[in-house]
């Protein structure tokens, strides 16, 4: 919205858009002072400049006579800097002058430059296409004329515009906007104009704009822009997600755009980080300015960066406050002064009163140094702080106008050669930087960010015959070094230094060699020559890291420890562990740890659980690896299981067990009730060995008792039988008896015992007097033997006594019981043992059947049925023996070839002996194992089964389409299938089916290579069906079909010839050449292919024919001139036939020319003359050889050759000579064998001749100089030589002159012209900005003269904005 008016008499507006009328005008009233201000939508200033206006007046000043009241309004961003500017300006003044016409023509004048001044604010309208636009303008008389203009053009009211009238209002209405409208209007009322601008925005469609962030970096919350009055506290916050970074972020906040704020940390600057220990992935960042102070308003950034990934991001800080009215003042004050001085200096006229603002700003504001010079040579960081001091406004017109300004860089004087902007290395290598001074004795300095490199300790400078030692060493390169100008090797303690820094010192050559770069020596460089300086940036590039060794799958016991090795290309490399996707961290629990050793990496998981299960990956930037962890829950084994007991009263009963962890507890029930220890109870847990011990054993303890292990689902059982013994005293002997029924066994009962464990046979017997025990194993004992005797039979059969035994078996005879024990019982121990007892009262026989039951033998034949993409069939043998037990099931274990550890694929037994592995890589060679299992355990592991490899079928072949059919045979073609697979292709199979069948028959037997395939021998008239299956080792694809049945029948086609292109024309060959003609043709079925020449048919004689299906063969061995013709080809099949003809030219060498004469003679000429020869060979006589010859010598000399006429002149011959001529004939082959000679001779007088030489007339050559070539425009490099050349002609030969810009620069030492030939060259050496413009190049002679010109354009070396950022980038270093 613009409002202004003014209240003197003149025609003054209000002018207002419809769409931003927000603002009500302010009005001042002063006793000595009638005014009204001009004001400006704050609303619509700050949706343009998005700044803050800010509003200021100064009291009124008495001066001269004069009353001013001067307004201002701000445009900056804050107090500090801020860009004042004249809003409103009302004067009264008196004049001593008797007439009022020239206080009049005064405010007219102040009226008129305040509004041009101000329509350079108030001149853009914004509305949006369809819309309706308004402009209304107030008058203070209701008389006016007002005028509306569109381009300088008056408009009047129609269907577009609407113009109307109402006392001193007027307004201007567009209707139904178009982006056509969008032009400059203007309002006129007597001699004042405003000018407003109108710009069309497009409509939207209607969906809300989307005013959410852009979070597709590394930005999950930006710093947003901020306000804050002086003295208060802001926080800015940026949130960033790490999930895909491999280490930490690494955030920078910067001011304006170089000015780091990490190095202002203190009382009004704090930066803060924190990490998100819940989801692990979010770094936040706080900026924290405290108390802030005007000049901390300005742009600032964010950047966050992680080794290959970086994001910025940019906000706003404004600070309000207090005015410094000190200076206000003092400004206001001045502009005032001027604007008195410039009303009094007017004249009296109407059009004096024009005030140039401008011109007003600009005298107040430009002081009297050149603030361009000192911008000019100022680097860019000091820009805005010398406009503010010099109080220019407008920077972006002045950084433009910096660009435009040429400045010339300064050739140094230290320095012949200096450093690259930049070099790269890959960490590890070394560099060599260079650098060419102009004394060979001056001091060489290098730097390294800004700080001194030179080494430390003592060392030596070994030259060829003078070592130089040092203690220490403060410059890089000493003085006293260089001046020798040898090249030196750095020594320490006797041996070659090799440290990361060389300094070189070669003539006028300094060298800086980095060995062994590393990510530290990503730096700036600086080489300093007294006190000039020359940098560069060294960029090390670091390789990717690779895993040289991969991670391998592993199969643990739950609790174990576990540890997941890798190993990478690069020592100190860091990697990214990950658990199915989820990036692994140290955590307070200590679950995880990561170990590194060198170039090995390893996963520490400490009591794996089966939570551990999974997938874990290591990522390198190089490469990843992935490995499979399963966790198996730990399987109890007995060792020693509870046996049954037989005690009697008073004795000690003594139940024990052995497990294979020591960790595990139990609880011991008798008859499903928990045994308390107490007095005679004792329950201890000793290792592996579980003990129940039951003291003075009664009658109440016999019974059922059970050992339960803790956490696991099995018992261990065993029964405590109490014997109760009866003492009787009948004096009478007892005959011997075995109770084994007290076991509660038969007498042929069957004992079963695992192998490996003790057998223990306990036999109740009775008997009076004690009888006396005898254990035979395999036969019976019938008496008994002497100790000894038998212990060293076989195995299958002895006998033992009572307290014998070998260590292993032993027998034991106490009081009513006799004890057989056999220690780790294996299969040799099986079969029956009879047990006799005697005494004189008799004996007592018993046998017991033993069986030892033990785990199978490992499977047999392990073999590969098949192969997937992930996963294969593996079949097996069951074990020869089966360990005495029925066969439970199998075990399965897979190993990569190339790995040691085994993976199991399942714990529950698989009963079949077919198994389908999955989960496996594709591509990857696997090795397979099982198992056997019964009730006892498990058997040892099979041999391992070949190598295999996983993989899948290829995809199925495409595009199968029917390449050619015929009566008994058809033609298939298709391509390879897209997807291979890791197995390499083997080939395809081909097979076809009858119509109302599904028996597929194959084509071929075998596979085929080709992806092409002829079908013989098939049954004319079926109709079949085709399909085409790839095969690799996992087997056949699937198949691909054709679309519908194909009967075999041929097609017929019309017969066609193609005749080459080299043949439509006459074919031209020599005698005795070969001819062969191919020509193809089509046609189906076969067509019949006729040749004959000239109408005749060929004779086998007379060429060779050879046919085939699609083309013909026309045979020549050797031509000769017969063979010339035209040679008709006829196809033909049924009635249908192809005709075409080949013209056949065979030639040869002429004869000789006819009747060769002398026809006259002349002086020293002979005129001669001949025929044109009979046989030309069978082609054009292209021309004749003359030759002569002295009758003398006889030797010939070629006079013409290739001449074209049959009758010549031979001139330049000698008097006194005798001569003879002859012709030979020349065609395409060649000159005749023979020539035709003359059969006269011709002589030449001596005497009598008077040679007049004929009389011509001299031609004028002269010509005017004209350009064949002109001069081309060109552009080239400031310091490059640069030509022009341009190309003249002229006879005499002309004079030429270059100018630049039309000065001669024929004499410039600069300049160097050239001429070759008519080709002028203009050489300019090493120009620089100054040598561009328009260069002439002038040629002249007696005939004439011609101009020619072009332009030169000579480019700077660098762009103003490289030199912006190489400035920027020196003041950082």
């Amino acid at each position: 919205m613009f409002i202004f008016t003014h209240l003197s008499s003149l025609p003054v507006f209000f002018c207002k858009h419809k769409n931003n009328a927000k603002t009500i005008p302010r009005q001042h009233k002063y006793d000595s002072l009638q005014s009204q201000m001009f004001m400006l939508s704050h609303s619509a200033l700050s949706e343009k400049k998005k700044r803050q206006i800010h509003w200021f007046s100064v009291s009124p000043t008495q001066c001269a006579g004069d009353c001013t009241t001067l307004y201002f309004f701000n445009m900056s961003s804050s107090t500090q800097g801020m860009s004042f500017l004249p809003l409103l300006l009302l004067l009264k003044y008196e004049l001593p002058h008797p007439t009022s016409s020239l206080s009049l023509s005064l405010s007219l004048s102040l009226s008129l430059s305040l509004l041009f001044y101000l329509s350079i604010f108030l001149q853009v309208v914004t509305a949006e296409e369809g819309s309706s636009v308004v402009f209304e303008a107030e008058t203070e008389k209701p008389d006016a004329k007002v005028k509306w203009q569109c381009n300088s053009k008056d408009i009047a009211s129609g269907n577009k515009y609407a113009i109307t009238a109402d006392g001193n209002k007027h307004s201007l209405a567009i209707k139904a906007i178009t982006k056509e409208d969008a032009n400059v209007y203007a309002v006129i009322a007597g001699g004042s104009k405003v000018k407003f601008e109108l710009k069309v925005t497009s409509k939207p469609d209607g969906q809300p704009p989307d005013t959410r962030q852009d979070l597709t970096g590394l930005f999950t919350e930006k710093p947003q822009s901020g306000e804050v009055t002086v003295g208060e506290n802001i926080t800015f916050v940026a949130k960033v997600n790490a999930e895909s970074l491999l280490k930490k972020p690494t955030v920078k906040w910067f001011k304006g755009k170089w000015m780091d704020l990490a190095s202002k940390s203190g009382k009004h600057l704090q930066l803060k980080e924190s990490y998100d220990r819940n989801n692990k992935v979010i770094y936040t960042f706080e900026m924290q300015i405290i108390s802030a102070k005007p000049n901390f308003a300005g742009g600032y950034r964010c950047e966050v960066s992680s080794r290959d990934k970086f994001d910025s991001c940019n906000f706003e800080l404004a600070v309000h406050g207090e005015w410094a009215y000190c200076w206000n003042i003092v400004l206001l004050l001045y502009v005032l002064v001027c604007l008195l001085h410039s009303l009094i200096s007017t004249d009296g006229k109407d059009d004096s009163g024009e005030l140039d603002f401008s011109t007003l700003l600009k005298k107040s504001s430009e002081p009297d140094v050149d603030v361009w010079e000192i911008l000019r040579d100022a680097p860019s960081s000091e820009y805005q702080k010398i406009a503010f001091q010099y109080g220019i406004t407008d920077l972006r017109g002045m950084l433009k106008r910096l660009k435009k300004m040429k400045k010339e860089e300064k050739k140094s004087a230290a320095f012949l050669k200096k450093l690259d902007p930049a070099y790269q290395v890959t960490k590890g290598h070394k560099i060599k930087l260079a650098i060419e001074v102009a004394n060979p004795d001056v001091d060489v300095k290098w730097l390294k960010n800004g700080q001194e490199i030179h080494p430390t300790g003592r060392l030596e400078f070994r030259g060829e015959k003078e070592t130089i030692h040092l203690s220490s060493i403060k410059h890089a390169v000493p003085v006293h070094l260089l001046s020798l100008k040898k090249v030196f090797t750095v020594y320490k303690n006797s041996s070659p230094l090799l440290s990361r820094y060389i300094f070189e010192s070669v003539g006028n050559m300094r060298y800086l060699t980095i060995n062994h770069c590393s990510l530290s020596d990503d730096a700036a460089y600086c080489c300093v020559v007294g006190d000039e300086k020359c940098t560069t940036e060294l960029f090390v590039k670091e390789p990717p890291v690779m895993i040289v060794k991969n991670l391998e799958d592993q199969m643990v016991m739950k609790g174990e420890r576990v540890e997941l090795e890798c190993e990478v290309s690069e020592e100190g490399a860091n990697v990214k562990w990950e658990k199915d996707g989820v990036e692994l961290t140290r955590d307070e629990s200590f679950k995880y740890r990561f170990k590194k050793d060198g170039c090995k990496h390893v996963l520490i998981i400490n009591e794996a659980t089966k939570e551990d299960c999974g997938h874990y990956t290591v990522k390198t930037n190089g490469g990843e690896s992935m490995a499979e962890l399963l966790v198996q829950e730990k399987e109890l084994e007995v060792y020693q299981s509870i046996a049954d007991l037989t005690v009697k009263a008073k004795d000690q009963a003594v139940f024990k067990c052995e497990v294979s962890d020591e960790t595990v507890r139990g609880t011991w029930y008798k008859n499903g009730v928990e045994v308390k220890s107490d007095a005679r109870v004792n329950i201890t847990h000793i290792g592996r060995i579980h003990k129940l011990t039951i003291d003075e054993v009664k009658p109440e303890d016999e019974g059922d008792y059970t050992f339960v292990p803790d956490g696991h689902a099995f018992n261990l059982s065993a029964k405590l039988n109490f014997l109760e013994v009866k003492i009787d005293y009948v004096p009478r002997q007892d005959p011997p008896k075995i109770h084994l029924d007290c076991m509660g066994r038969t007498p042929e009962s069957t004992i079963v015992v695992v192998a490996g464990n003790k057998l223990r046979l306990d036999v109740p017997i009775t008997g009076d007097p004690a009888p006396t025990v005898v254990w035979t194993k395999g036969e019976k004992a019938s008496s008994v033997k002497p100790d000894g005797e038998e212990k060293g039979g076989p195995a299958s059969s002895w006998t033992l006594k009572d307290g014998e035994g070998d260590g292993r078996v032993h027998v034991e005879t106490s009081k009513g019981h006799c004890v057989f024990t056999i220690e780790g019982a294996d299969r040799q121990d099986e079969g029956i043992y009879s047990v006799v007892v005697r005494n004189p009262a008799g004996e007592d026989t018993a046998d017991i059947n033993v069986k030892v039951v033990d785990v199978p033998d490992p499977p047999q034949a392990i073999k590969i049925l098949s192969v997937g993409e992930d996963s294969c069939v593996v079949q097996w043998d069951p074990p020869q023996f089966d360990g005495g037990q029925p066969i439970i099931g199998y075990v399965l274990e897979r190993k990569k070839t190339k790995s040691y550890r085994w993976m199991r694929l399942n714990f529950d037994p698989y009963p079949d002996t077919t198994y389908e592995a999955k989960r496996m890589i594709e591509g990857m060679a696997y090795e397979m194992r099982v198992y056997a299992v019964n009730s006892i355990g498990m058997s040892r592991h099979s041999p391992a089964s070949q190598p295999f490899v996983p993989v899948a079928p290829t995809s199925a072949p495409i595009g199968l389409c029917v390449d050619d059919i015929s009566d008994t045979s058809i033609s298939l073609k298709w391509r390879r299938p897209e997807r291979i697979g890791a197995a390499e292709l083997e080939g395809y199979g081909v097979e076809y089916c009858k119509e109302g069948t599904d028996e597929w028959i194959p084509a071929i037997e075998g596979l085929t290579d080709r992806t092409s395939l002829i079908i013989r021998d098939l049954t004319t008239g079926d109709k079949l069906q085709f399909r085409v299956r790839a095969y690799n080792m996992a087997g056949p694809s699937a198949p691909t079909t054709l679309a519908q049945h194909v009967t075999i029948r041929e097609i017929m086609q019309r017969p066609k010839i193609w005749v080459p292109r080299n043949l439509r024309q006459t074919l031209m060959k020599k005698v005795g050449d070969t001819v062969n003609l191919v020509i193809p043709f089509q046609g189906k079925p076969r067509p019949k292919v006729t040749w004959s020449k000239d109408g005749e048919p060929l004779l086998p004689t007379f060429a060779c024919v050879r046919n085939s299906d699609v083309d013909t063969i026309l045979f020549i061995r050797k031509t000769d001139r017969k063979h010339s013709g035209k040679y008709d080809l006829q196809v033909q099949i049924e009635n249908v036939e192809d005709t075409a003809s080949v013209t056949l030219q065979v030639v040869d060498l002429p004869g000789p020319p006819e009747a060769l004469k002398i026809i006259d003679v002349w002086g020293f000429n002979v005129a001669l003359e001949w025929k044109p020869p009979k046989d030309n060979g069978n082609c054009e006589i292209t021309g004749y050889t003359i030759q002569k010859a002295d009758k003398k010598t006889m030797e010939w000399y070629t006079v013409y050759e290739q001449y074209r006429r049959t009758h010549s002149v031979v001139s330049d011959l000698i008097m006194g000579n005798e001569y003879i001529f002859r012709v030979f004939a020349i065609n395409l082959v060649g000159l005749s064998p023979e020539p035709c000679t003359t059969k006269d001779s011709a002589y030449i007088q001596k005497t009598g001749i008077a040679y007049k030489p004929p009389s011509h007339k001299e031609h004028d050559f002269s010509e005017a100089p004209k350009f064949t070539h002109p001069l081309v425009n060109r552009s080239v490099i400031a310091g490059y030589n640069a030509t022009l050349s341009c190309s003249v002609r002229g006879i005499p030969k002309p004079k030429v002159t270059w100018y630049k810009n039309k000065m001669d620069i024929s004499n410039e030492a600069k300049y160097r012209m050239l001429s070759k030939q008519g080709v002028l060259t203009l050489e300019i050496r090493k120009p620089c900005l100054f040598d561009g413009g328009v260069y002439t190049c002038k040629a002249v002679n007696d005939s004439g003269e011609d101009v020619v010109e072009c332009k030169l354009e000579v480019r700077p070396r660098y762009s103003p904005q490289e030199l912006e950022e190489t400035q920027n980038r020196a003041e950082r270093e």
